[in-house]
């Protein structure tokens, strides 16, 4: 059991591993500076699940955002996050299917997140997931200027 991943809320002392792990994972025009992963983080409404190894080590995370928009609730994938040697063992799938169960109970009908057109690997595994490309926002990622791709998922099943 030593090895095994857990999954867990957030706390505030997470803060500075996730905003490494964040720093490793992504190129700089993706990264987000500490300041705003603790807005992100901390935010009222966010739900964050963090992966945990042997209850020391944070190999993955999720932030989402429960908004309004409208006349109903969705979820925003802020961002996403596995260490580069976890992936591929199921941890972004399970932080994601966590979190829209936990979106979901709470009375919102979708998730949506945006990913770098670039970014196949990401794609491929929202697409496994149900997400279904509804838009591109042009120089999205900002002073790169990189395109994303809107994607969108019905949580209405769960």
């Amino acid at each position: 059991m030593s090895g095994e991943i857990v999954l867990r809320d957030y706390r505030p002392t997470d803060l500075d591993a996730i905003f490494q792990l964040d720093q490793e994972c992504f190129s700089a025009e993706f990264r987000f500076d500490r300041e705003s992963m603790q807005i992100f983080a901390e935010e009222q409404s966010a739900v964050v699940r963090i992966a945990e190894k042997s209850a020391t080590e944070i190999v993955g995370f999720v932030i989402v955002h429960v908004e309004r928009l409208a006349k109903e609730w969705r979820g925003y994938v802020v961002t996403l996050d596995v260490v580069e040697e976890y992936r591929g063992r199921g941890i972004a799938r399970r932080l994601m299917e966590q979190t829209e169960l936990r979106i979901a109970a709470a009375g919102a009908r979708s998730m949506e997140l945006h990913v770098f057109t670039g970014n196949e690997r990401a794609i491929r595994f929202y697409e496994e997931l149900g997400y279904k490309k509804i838009a591109i926002r042009r120089r999205f990622y900002g002073k790169a200027g990189l395109d994303a791709f809107v994607y969108r998922k019905e949580l209405d099943y769960l």
